[in-house]
Formats: structure tokens, sequence, C-alpha cells
């Protein structure tokens, strides 16, 4: 350690400030604003109109619906990426960094791109419907699910599975495959030799990635909006109808709130659960748990889900890029040489390379806060038994078992109200960061911060407490710990939200859309204007837009996913 750091250690608990006053500026601070504006315009509590509102059976309908489609769409999603996680975490196969990189872009396209690929897949133009009256002779759209529960269905496990993949995946292929093998040795059949060892281990991961996907699928608003049509409407949906369609600034303040409240405990319930379930392990490396395909159920067990993983994520993606291509049935390169064309003189026209210009810088300044900001959150929550003990009487430890759900809100607030908040509060000093460029990279750091946390407490937590003890008791001041025992055991985890805070930048558009500057655009808002614009023109330079969105992804997920898979993360 250099001298000026030394001078600086002793206040290194002051640094566990730093996430506390990023929330409270940017989350709470913006959200109080427009909840006053929406609940108390003239200074007085109003309450009558709210409480008509939420006795009305219209709203009780609204509520159940967001619920019980979450909780379908969560079954489904997690139903399906466990098999999908165990390959990925036991098999060596070829192209599987690549394979792994290319199912993270649902996650990362917005989601009125995702809502658009089913579109150009099932829809009644979809490319399934067309071929099937043009190769199988049927008059009309045989596939009608366009506006419908399973459409959104559908889109919630495309657009969700990657998270619950990454996550599980991300755990499980750490945990030493020994235990497993010592349960068969003693009689114990596969599959209770995994009920019985790998489930109680794997809990946590899975109680993580059902939470997140909940959350995505309760909050739900582009897929819902577009793929539902009128006839469906989640709360998320509602908050922007009223704030938007309606005005009715009360009633979206009062939803906002109540969706925050009901995320609020069940991230509280789940952040107990996983800190008394979460046990430190024994781990080996990732490269000592994978095998070779050999047998015949490794090749069906492989090739059987990577064959899900395609129709699921690879064939609506496929469908968007080739609907880019494709005018009245004929190959074009129109839609992309129209992208650097301003037909109308806009003076907010902005040529598609600084489009993508502006999402991969503000991504990488997100992912810089994202994770500096994630890591101390981290250890602001999962401080070991000896440092709560040796801190007890600080404020910042009696309040640590509510930060872990704090810290995930952002994720479960309405991106409309939020947007709303920035305009409202950050428009006038001591905060007047309105027209400033790093506002876009705090709003989406702010949404990044909990999927860091979320990739990396798991891995904190399971460091055995006895490795720093033995370093300590051979000399090792408190930075060469940290150094040689939790960054080693924990950079695996740091990566993988990286990644995740990078792939949330470049497809957040909730927000963006009401504080980017109209000359700086981001690509997901550059599609929006597209799509907000008539004319097969537009919709085919949207497509075109989104598949250059895919694209820059996909080279930098490929290019993190190898750096990833080598020496990186070795236990």
């Amino acid at each position: 350690m250099t001298p000026f750091l030394r001078k600086l250690y002793p206040y290194r608990h002051w640094a566990f400030l730093l996430p506390l006053l990023f929330f409270g500026l940017f989350y709470f601070y913006p959200l109080g604003a427009i909840l006053q504006l929406g609940l108390a315009p003239d200074g007085r509590l109003q309450l009558s109109h709210i409480l008509d509102f939420l006795s009305d059976g219209y709203f009780l309908s609204i509520l159940w619906f967001t619920f019980w489609q979450a909780v379908v769409s969560t079954l489904l999603t997690v139903g399906l990426a466990l098999p999908g996680a165990y390959i990925f975490a036991r098999y060596q196969f070829w192209g599987k960094a690549t394979m792994k990189a290319i199912m993270t872009l649902p996650f990362v396209l917005p989601t009125v791109v995702v809502a658009n690929a089913f579109t150009a897949l099932l829809g009644p133009r979809g490319l399934l419907n067309e071929a099937a009256q043009t190769w199988l002779g049927f008059s009309s759209a045989p596939i009608t699910l366009e506006r419908t529960i399973w459409m959104i269905l559908l889109a919630h496990v495309f657009y969700n599975y990657s998270v619950a993949l990454r996550m599980i995946s991300g755990y499980w292929q750490n945990l030493n495959p020994d235990l497993v093998e010592a349960a068969q040795m003693l009689g114990a059949s596969p599959w209770r030799a995994f009920w019985k060892v790998n489930w109680p281990l794997l809990r946590p991961a899975i109680f993580a990635a059902t939470v997140l996907v909940f959350t995505f699928s309760f909050t739900s608003f582009g897929v819902v909006l577009i793929l539902g049509g009128p006839g469906f409407s989640t709360l998320e949906v509602e908050i922007y109808r009223q704030a938007v369609n309606l005005f009715d600034l009360p009633i979206a303040a009062a939803l906002s709130l109540l969706q925050i409240l009901f995320t609020f405990v069940l991230m509280w319930f789940y952040t107990r659960s996983q800190a008394g379930l979460t046990r430190p392990l024994r781990l080996k490396s990732a490269r000592a748990t994978v095998r070779p395909i050999k047998t015949l159920f490794d090749r069906i067990m492989v090739g059987g889900n990577l064959g899900l993983m395609f129709i699921l994520l690879a064939s609506p993606l496929l469908a968007l890029v080739s609907r880019s291509f494709l005018t009245d049935n004929r190959l074009t390169f129109q839609f992309y040489r129209q992208l650097t064309v301003n037909e109308r003189g806009s003076i907010f026209f902005v040529p598609p390379g600084w489009a993508v210009f502006n999402s991969v810088a503000i991504a990488l300044v997100t992912m810089v806060i994202a994770v500096g900001l994630g890591l101390i959150s981290v250890y602001l929550i999962a401080t070991d038994t000896a440092a709560r003990t040796q801190h007890q009487n600080h404020r910042l430890w009696r309040i640590r078992g509510w930060l872990d759900p704090l810290f995930m809100l952002p994720i479960a607030t309405s991106a409309v109200t939020l947007g709303f908040g920035y305009i409202i509060a950050l428009n006038k000093p001591p905060l007047n960061l309105r027209q400033s460029l790093i506002l876009v990279p705090i709003a989406h750091a702010l949404v990044a911060i909990p999927f860091v946390i979320r990739a990396v407490l798991p891995a904190l937590r399971r460091i055995d407490p006895k490795l720093r003890e033995a370093a300590t008791l051979l000399g090792a001041d408190a930075p060469q710990v940290w150094r040689q025992i939790d960054w080693p055991l924990m950079r695996r985890a740091v990566l993988v939200g990286a990644v995740f805070a990078f792939t949330i930048s470049m497809g957040e558009f909730g927000a963006t859309v009401f504080i980017a500057r109209p000359n700086m655009p981001t690509m997901p808002v550059a599609i929006f204007r597209f799509l907000g614009q008539p004319g097969e023109l537009n919709y085919g330079q949207a497509l075109a837009m989104s598949s250059l969105l895919m694209l820059v992804c996909a080279i930098g997920f490929i290019a993190i996913e190898r750096f990833r898979l080598g020496d990186e993360g070795e236990f």
C-alpha cells in the first residue's frame, strides 16, 4: 500500500456513506418530489380521490392480473433456465462462451424492441405466419397469439431467461461435484443426490433469480403495453396511463407508492432468507467442475437445452434481423442506408454511429459507477460477525438489515415516475443537473447497482471467514487480506455484475427518454423515435437500429465472456 493510501485507510468507513448519499440524492429525493406533487399538490394531503380509485373493482382486477401473470412468468422462466444452467455449469462444449454472450442479448434490448421481435416472428404478418400461408396453403394466419396472455408470457421468458441462467449457473459451476459423487457412492440415485445435496446449496442463487424475474414480470411495461394491447394492464402500464394519458398524477403517485411498498416487503423477506441460507462453501475451480460431452445422455441433455434456447431466444432475434433486410419479400439494404439520411431536415437528427457511441460511452461510465458503489454496498450489507461486533454501536451497522432490500428498490420503481421526478427535482439548485451529461449514466447506475449487489453478495458471503483469520494471524493487514483473499474469490462475480451493469445501460429506455438530450440520443431512444413515426420505412429503420444495437452488444459480450472464462475467477 502506498503512503498516501495508508493515510486514508483509517477513514475507510466513511466510504460506506457514498452509496447511501447516492441513493438519497438520486432516488429518494426525486421520488419524494413526484410523490409530493401527486399526493399533496397544494401542500395538503388529498386522499379521497385516491381511496375511491383503490377501492374500485377496476384497480383490483389490475392488481390481480399483475400478480398472477408475474407468478406464471417466473415459474416458466426459472423452470426452463434450471437445466440450461446445469449444462453451462457442468459441461464443456464448443462455442460455450459465444452462446452465453448471445443469450444476454434479449435482456439488453428495450422492451419495445422485444415486443417488436415477437411481432416479427409470431404476428399476423410475422415470418411463421407468412411461411405457413406460402408453403402450407393456409388462407389466413394460423398463429393468432397477438394480444393474448400467451404472447406476454413468451416475451417474459425470452426477456428474463438469461437473468436466471447466469445467476444460477454462475453459482452452480463452483460447487464441488465431489459431494454429489460421494452421495451416489453411498447409494443415492442421481435425482436423490441432486435433491439432498445440490438443491440446498443452490437455493440462495435460485431464490435470487426467482425474485429478480418476478420483479421484472411484476413491473412489466413495454411487453404488456404492445403485445397485450388495451385488454391487459399491469400496475406499471396503469401508472403510465394515469400519468401520461390522463395526467392524473395523484393516482399515478399512489400506484407507484403501492408498487414500491409491495416490492420492498418482498425484497426484505428475500434478503433475510438469503442471508440465513448462504453459508461459506468449499469451492472448486470452474475448469475442474466441467466435463466433456461423452455419453448419449450428455448429448441429449446439451443438445436439447441448446435447441430450446435457440427456439426461445434466437428465433425472435433472427426474425427481427431478417425483417430489417426485407421489404415486399425482397432482400434490401434500404433501411440501413436510410439511417444516415435526414429526409425531414430535423435538427434532432443523429447519425447511427453517434447513437452507438453515445450508448457505449454512457454504458462504460455507468459500469464504473455501478461497480464501485455496488462493491461498497456489498461490504456494507455483508460484513462478517467480527466486524459487526466491533462496530455494533455505529449507526450504519444498526440499519444494515434494511439496506439490502433498500438498494433493490430502483428496479421495482416505475421508470415513468422516476423520470418525472428527475425533471421536477433536478431542474433547480442545489441539484441543477437537468442539462448535465452525467445525469443519464447516474440514472442508469441507479438501476444497475442492484444487479451488481445480487451478483457479488453471494460470492462474498460464501467466503470462509477462517481464511481471513489465517491471513491476519500470518501478519497481513486489512488491504492485503482483501487483495489476497477476498478479491481472487469474488472477482468472477464482480465481472458478472459489470456485464449486467453494461447491458442494463445499453438497453435502458424508460428513464432515458425523459432526461436524455434531444441531440444526444442513445440507441433505444433512436429506435423509439423511428417506431413513433408511421410508415414501413420508419418501422424498417427501427428494426435496422435494433439489429445494430444487438451487434454492438454481442461484440462486447463475446469479448467479456472470453476474458471471464480465461484465468479470471479461478479458485
